[in-house]
């Protein structure tokens, strides 16, 4: 496999109502099986933009809950409205979206934003938003195309962060191995691969994390291109998630 990646320059400041694919369009002749990787950062400045903080009023438990971390109120309950589940309170807000995505802050960004006392929220739906930019791409393009909405997450047991997927629109999810054979003729039982994730942690390296401007990532000869594809493929189960249990002090702990 023979693959060749590059970000997209020139990409101006996105505003409320931007047309994502008419930019991309003109920076880029796209070709069948590509596949485009978008920051959730442009996504939500496009189709939201900016959300005042003072648009938030914060409840009882905001309150509580920000006391506890040192956050701004109005922040907390932003979190709150945009989440499912509290699985964690402090010293950190880790929260459960309703899509199932699990991340810290509920995704909520304070950087890059553009407005003072704003924040941008997630893509409500990003398989949506996904869909959407990769049917007008392919009505721009004429070719079929892969369309992946990335934004950045900590790992339990890691430093640092990396892209991982949030919303997606015809590239492959999973990638299953178990059942097939290693080379010594072993039966593969857990090799479980997360291809779009590991897609995402490489388009998120090219698009940096500072004040590069390159929110959008072409991806050629990947052949992960499928008809049907949906961001809950890569959610664990909540009955098989073992660290959800032990948060919310399910699990067995003991040794």
């Amino acid at each position: 496999m023979k693959v060749c990646c590059w970000t997209l320059v020139d990409v101006p400041l996105v505003g409320l109502g931007f047309d994502l694919a008419e930019i991309i369009s003109e920076r880029v002749e796209l070709a069948e099986g590509d596949i485009v990787a978008v920051s959730s950062c442009i996504v939500s400045k496009a189709e939201e933009g900016p959300v005042p903080l003072d648009s938030f009023t914060p409840t009882e438990y905001a309150l509580s809950l920000a006391a506890r971390n040192g956050a701004d109120p109005r922040f907390v309950q932003a979190v709150l409205d945009n989440s499912k589940e509290v699985l964690l309170e402090s010293p950190f807000l880790l929260v459960e979206r309703e899509n199932g995505h699990i991340c810290v802050n509920a995704g909520i960004d304070t950087s890059n934003v553009g407005e003072d006392d704003s924040v941008l929220l997630l893509p409500k739906d990003a398989d949506k938003s996904a869909r959407a930019l990769q049917l007008r791409l392919e009505s721009l393009s004429g070719v079929t195309i892969g369309v992946v909405i990335i934004d950045t997450n900590g790992r339990a047991f890691r430093e640092g962060q990396t892209g991982v997927a949030i919303g997606v629109a015809g590239v492959e999810v999973m990638r299953d191995w178990r059942g097939g054979h290693d080379l010594f003729d072993n039966i593969l039982e857990v090799a479980h691969e997360a291809a779009l994730d590991e897609l995402a942690g490489f388009a998120n390296l090219l698009m940096g994390e500072g004040d590069g401007g390159t929110p959008v990532v072409v991806l050629r000869g990947l052949r992960m291109l499928v008809r049907e594809a949906a961001i809950a493929e890569v959610f664990r189960r909540a009955e098989d998630d073992v660290i959800r249990k032990a948060l919310k002090g399910e699990g067995d702990n003991s040794f």
